[in-house]
């Protein structure tokens, strides 16, 4: 039933500010806009990231929460600290899962957390594509 992402959604009261920055994270400029939403291809597969205009959210939070999505990164301790560097704060710290499997997550500067990952497996079904 379920067979991958297909978008991820962020929520930003500052449109233009989160396009600036997800631009410098990425390195790339959103590939679609339209007023109140903007979206990247990221990733090997081109998966959708987009950017939402806050005044559509469903609720506000107090703080971060809900679902984390962690995105697979070949040097894990380097994507962390470089968030960091670009304002996001530490949401959890680099953890080891296991062999082949750690995980860290900020939050960014717009309050969306933001997850990141080496994934041992994420690189064996990309070798087998």
């Amino acid at each position: 039933m379920l067979r991958g992402f297909a978008t991820v959604s962020y929520y930003a009261a500052d449109l233009a500010a989160a396009s600036a920055w997800y631009s410098e994270v990425l390195g790339i400029e959103p590939y679609f806009e339209r007023p109140g939403y903007l979206e990247f291809r990221v990733g090997d597969y081109q998966h959708e990231l987009g950017i939402i205009d806050a005044k559509y959210r469903p609720n506000t939070p107090e703080q971060p929460g809900g679902e984390v999505i962690h995105w697979h990164v070949d040097d894990l301790q380097g994507a962390y600290e470089r968030l960091l560097e670009l304002g996001a704060t530490s949401y959890q710290p680099p953890i080891e899962h296991g062999p082949g499997f750690t995980t860290a997550a900020v939050v960014d500067p717009f309050g969306n957390v933001l997850g990141v990952m080496y994934n041992q497996h994420y690189l064996d079904v990309l070798a087998r594509g």
